[in-house]
């Protein structure tokens, strides 16, 4: 059996999700000349390049094994899939905003609303009933922020990262209906079926993002001195440490550390009298 993984053929998504499959080692052998489907390196998996908004749904359907897509489509979708990992990445907020120059202000202020304008119908009717708020919900495919001004709604339900773009169209949060990120979901039938590979695939993800923003660290010390080098070497278990061939006097000790703490962990460890040292990259860290 063959593992098919759909992932966004465009968007903001796409080009990090394939980066992700490719650091993970299931790259795309014909990544440059994009089709609906690619093989990969691993003949027993296959890449599905479609619409995130579709991706939920050909999951759930078995079109796809396993997809990689936002929260906030697999909730407006209500797809029956089992989330696998959150990677992380991707991070947005489904909000309530309003015009600046508008009466809506509050939550309470939300009440007086007729028509709300928004991509995510579902989700945004369910967050007004939880209010108790009889609003019309004005179905738009894009340029949400826009409904407001032409008067085609009294406020909008949109995905926003950093707020910027609300601001610029002279919109004011009121109230976050969901917070999303980009998950690794799955089909309930094909986990249980292919199992062994899908878990395969998921480790290969969580492994390359555990690795981000981390650094080996390796440097030669004297034993005498190992105690205040530990000390001074954070790690993600504590340091390894191991003998040197030919050396009694001598111990290698390496650490996986942050790089935020690299440059002041390589001057504690010099003024300790470490030697050696080096600094590499990790693709990888399989826990």
């Amino acid at each position: 059996m063959t593992v098919r993984i759909a992932i966004p053929s465009k968007g903001r998504i796409s080009g990090p999700a394939v980066e992700l499959l490719e650091k993970a080692g299931i790259g795309l052998t014909d990544n440059s000349n994009r089709k609906l489907f690619s093989h990969t390196f691993d003949p027993e998996i296959t890449v599905m390049f479609t619409r995130a908004a579709d991706i939920p749904e050909y999951v759930k359907d078995g079109a796809a094994d396993i997809g990689i897509t936002g929260y906030d489509l697999v909730k407006e979708k209500r797809a029956d899939v089992e989330v696998l990992e959150d990677l992380n990445f991707g991070h947005t907020r489904l909000v309530v905003a309003a015009p600046e120059s508008s009466d809506f202000k509050t939550v309470e202020d939300l009440k007086k609303v007729n028509t709300v304008a928004t991509e995510f119908p579902e989700l945004t009717k369910q967050y007004f009933l939880e209010k108790n708020i009889d609003a019309k919900i004005l179905s738009l495919s894009g340029a949400t922020e826009v409904a407001p001004l032409i008067g085609v709604a009294d406020v909008i339900a949109d995905l926003t990262s950093t707020g910027t773009t609300l601001k610029m169209n002279h919109l004011r949060e009121i109230d976050t209906i969901l917070e999303s990120s980009i998950m690794l979901i799955a089909n309930r039938e094909s986990l249980e079926r292919e199992y062994e590979k899908i878990e395969e695939i998921k480790t290969g993800i969580v492994g390359v993002l555990q690795a981000e923003g981390k650094k080996l660290i390796m440097a030669n010390v004297h034993k005498n001195d190992l105690q205040k080098v530990k000390e001074a070497m954070p790690g993600m278990s504590g340091p390894t440490v191991s003998e040197v061939y030919g050396n009694d006097e001598i111990v290698a000790v390496h650490s996986v550390i942050s790089e935020k703490k690299v440059f002041k962990t390589i001057n504690k460890l010099r003024k300790l009298g470490a030697k050696d040292l080096l600094v590499l990259p990790i693709e990888r860290i399989l826990e």
